[in-house]
């Protein structure tokens, strides 16, 4: 099974509840791209059926999202309703390197850590590298060091701040880090990082 069919497979088969990632509300997502970024253009990575998009567009901003599962789009596109037009949605593979248009912001919260293999992280870097001009921020959040090790029945690599800036080079100056402990739906606990960078 590849990519694509494992992650509409996923949404396919399980309801909201059911999926560990999923957030009643994106709180610190909203706080480190509102800190650099009062208003403008965003592009969610993975947003998926995440609220993030709709609460984005309700601050004003110009919304994009890039998710591998058409199905968790169409999850996404049925809970906003008539505001789903106001969004740009993308069905790729980062991985692929789709192009996408400039934004102010990336934000990816638990894609990065699922691309165990150095060709994926590079390509990844380079979608980002040209979608985000000089100047821009990059929020993005990963299982941290002693987060879980597998999710979704797939390896992930793990982070804390310096690790991840490693990752993306010196074209990333990390600004902060940020520990959040996620409570699934389930009530499990999962140790995450996030991490601001400006692109320099």
């Amino acid at each position: 099974m590849n990519r694509h069919e494992h992650w509409n497979t996923i949404y396919d088969s399980k309801r909201d509840d059911e999926m560990s990632w999923t957030q009643s509300e994106p709180e610190l997502s909203l706080r480190l791209i509102g800190s650099v970024c009062p208003n403008g253009s965003v592009v969610d990575v993975g947003g998926g059926n995440s609220v993030l998009a709709a609460r984005l567009l309700e601050r004003g901003y110009a919304v994009t999202v890039l998710d591998i599962a058409e199905s968790a789009l169409a999850r996404a596109r049925a809970h906003m309703g008539a505001a789903a037009e106001k969004i740009v949605w993308v069905t790729a593979d980062i991985t692929e390197e789709p192009v996408l248009a400039t934004s102010d912001v990336w934000h990816d919260r638990a894609v990065f850590h699922f691309l165990t293999e150095p060709a994926d992280r590079a390509a990844y870097r380079r979608v980002l590298e040209r979608t985000l001009p000089v100047g821009g921020h990059a929020v993005m959040a990963t299982f941290a060091l002693d987060g879980p090790e597998k999710c979704s029945g797939l390896p992930v690599q793990r982070y804390d701040g310096a690790a991840l800036a490693a990752e993306l080079g010196a074209r990333f100056t990390l600004l902060r880090s940020s520990p959040q402990m996620h409570t699934t739906p389930q009530g499990k606990s999962q140790s995450f990082q996030y991490s601001l960078f400006r692109r320099v």
